[in-house]
């Protein structure tokens, strides 16, 4: 039998699976990458340019370089669920466009999601649910502009917020019955910009007053002075000459 075919083969399967990182299985023909429980504490280098389903889940990830996903373009799923994520910037899936349809991130221990300008740029469905969600305006803001997950959007639990009796409900309950964590928000600020307005008229109406009051003291000063000031009597021959004036127009 031919040594040649074979040869190819094994280069093609080495070159295969060197493609694929440590800790992973990869279904090169299908675009599928798995690196579930494969102790990972970073998305891996090296990951094929066609994955089209990556899942990370299950691992020790802690935080997603920026640039770690720039070159998979054709990535349209991505599950990160039940790993050790703290903070996260939407920005960081930004890169992948609309060509990204999933993206779950349920089951870590995000507080909040940012900056919210960054999502208007995801179309995907997020996956949010078992956070420690803080239930405040940014989350409100956020989960108004993101397309969640119909059959997650309820397991979204407040783990925090600025009154009581919301921790454990569900944001969305929270939301449907009207609550507004906006608008404390809102009226806090234009509080604020009112104590401004008034700390800036109070500076000027007192520099006014200021000025006025030492316009007075210097002109009393100037009075003063010059009432101080020897009032000259005129001579004998001046009020002969004063006299002989006045007889004259006279």
């Amino acid at each position: 039998m031919p040594v040649l075919p074979w040869l190819l083969v094994a280069v093609l399967c080495q070159r295969g699976s060197l493609a694929c990182p440590e800790g992973c299985h990869c279904l090169l023909e299908s675009g599928v990458v798995r690196c579930t429980h494969g102790q990972l504490r970073e998305i891996p280098p090296g990951l094929p340019h066609d994955t089209r389903v990556l899942y990370l889940d299950s691992n020790e990830i802690t935080d997603l370089l920026d640039g770690a996903l720039r070159e998979l373009h054709q990535l349209q799923e991505l599950y990160l669920s039940d790993n050790l994520l703290e903070s996260i910037s939407l920005a960081t899936f930004g890169e992948l466009g609309s060509r990204l349809q999933l993206l779950d991130l349920s089951n870590n221990r995000l507080h909040q999601l940012g900056p919210t300008e960054a999502a208007s740029i995801l179309q995907a469905k997020m996956r949010l649910s078992g956070n420690p969600w803080h239930c405040g305006c940014s989350l409100q803001e956020l989960l108004e502009a993101l397309p969640l997950d119909a059959e997650t959007v309820e397991d979204v639990v407040c783990a925090s917020a600025a009154r009581e009796e919301y921790v454990g409900q569900p944001f969305a309950r929270l939301l449907d019955a009207g609550i507004d964590f906006c608008g404390g928000q809102q009226r806090t600020t234009d509080v604020a910009m009112l104590v401004t307005m008034f700390c800036w008229f109070a500076v000027v109406i007192a520099y006014v007053i200021y000025y006025v009051e030492r316009n007075q003291a210097e002109t009393r000063r100037h009075l003063e002075y010059l009432k101080s000031l020897p009032i000259k009597q005129p001579s004998p021959e001046e009020e002969e000459m004063e006299e002989d004036t006045l007889s004259t127009i006279l």
